[in-house]
Parts: C-alpha cells; structure tokens; sequence
C-alpha cells in the first residue's frame, strides 16, 4: 500500500509541476500498454455545454501541445473559448494528471516542421479530412483520400493551413495518486504572479 509519508518524500522535492509531469510520463510511456501520450481534452461550446475528446500530446515545453484541424469542433470551441482542460490517465501506474488552463495556436513554423515528420498518409488524411463535418458515408471520404493520393503522385504534401498545432499553458496542474482504501493522493500546483504555489487535497 503507498502511504502519505512515502509520497510526501518524493512530491516535496517537486517545485514545478511541468517538471514532475516528465517523470511521470517517462514511466508511464516505459509501462503504460497503450498509448501513454493520450489525453482528454475538455472545451466548451458557444451555449458553454462541455465537449470531451482524447488527442494525443506531441511536445511538451512551458505547456501541452497537439494537433488538429483549426476548422473541426475543437478548433472552433477554442476559437471561442480559450480555457480548456487536460487529463491524463495511466492505469498501468495508477497515476493521473490534470491540467487547466489558456490555449493558443503555435506558430506555424512549428506546425509545420511536426507535420513533415508525418508518414505521408497520415498528412494525406490530415488534408482530407473535413474534420467534424457530415459524411454521407464512409465509403466517400475513403474516395475522396484515395482521389487524393492519386493527384499527388510524386508530389510533396505541404501541410495545410487549416491543421493547426495548438499549447495549453497550465494556470492550475493536479497530481492524483491511487492508494488503497480510497486513501488516494492529491496535491495541486497553482500558478499565482508567475510562481507555483502546492497544496495538497483530500481525495
């Protein structure tokens, strides 16, 4: 059973939760099964009804950053709504992570060199793909790829201007631990005048 003491120990030496969030995720991509890069995002409409998604972590630097297309619902309810929330679960560690906080796109230099370092499929997807619009069916947008693909034979695919690379830069980073008993972890960091102040909280 993990105790309070043992976890004190090792968060008190933590200053910085982007820092501890590293070790995390290097344990968790050494034992997590499947996909220990994912996480939910959590936006808000224009009626500020909450929308939830997993998308996948691409770099992490002073924030959070990943992809998608600017024009899919994501992209628009960011569009409206900077705020958003992250989380990541790993079951494999028992270990959680939420972040809250502003996200901006980055800029397009950076986007750009992440998508050539994508197998040309996925950049021809990525182009396709009217993200979060209607299909008639499944076999049109399979159509619309392969129509595609064949029109870029021997061509270079340039990353569009519409797939976008967006960072979320915590205000507020929670740490949730499993222990038994319901005797879990928590302790929050919380950006206050540029510094992080840490709590702990009861499960």
């Amino acid at each position: 059973m993990n105790n309070y003491q043992g976890f004190n120990k090792i968060e008190l030496s933590a200053s910085d939760p982007i820092d501890l969030f590293c070790n995390w995720f290097e344990e968790a991509k050494l034992k997590e099964i499947n996909d220990p890069d994912a996480m939910a995002l959590a936006t808000v409409d224009r009626n500020n009804a909450p929308n939830i998604r997993m998308v996948l972590v691409k770099k992490i630097d002073h924030g959070l950053v990943f992809f998608t297309n600017k024009d899919s619902q994501k992209g628009s309810e960011i569009a409206l709504n900077k705020n958003a929330a992250l989380c990541f679960h790993w079951k494999s560690i028992r270990k959680q992570v939420r972040f809250r906080g502003p996200v901006s796109m980055i800029k397009a230099e950076e986007s750009d060199e992440y998508f050539h370092t994508r197998p040309r499929g996925s950049r021809i997807g990525a182009i396709v793909s009217k993200q979060s619009s209607t299909l008639k069916s499944q076999q049109q947008f399979a159509d619309e790829y392969k129509s595609f693909e064949e029109s870029m034979q021997g061509k270079e695919i340039i990353r569009p201007d519409y797939w976008v690379g967006y960072r979320l830069e915590p205000v507020e980073v929670e740490f949730w631990l499993n222990s038994e008993f319901r005797l879990h972890q928590r302790m929050r960091f919380s950006k206050i005048n540029k510094n992080w102040e840490r709590e702990f909280l009861y499960p």
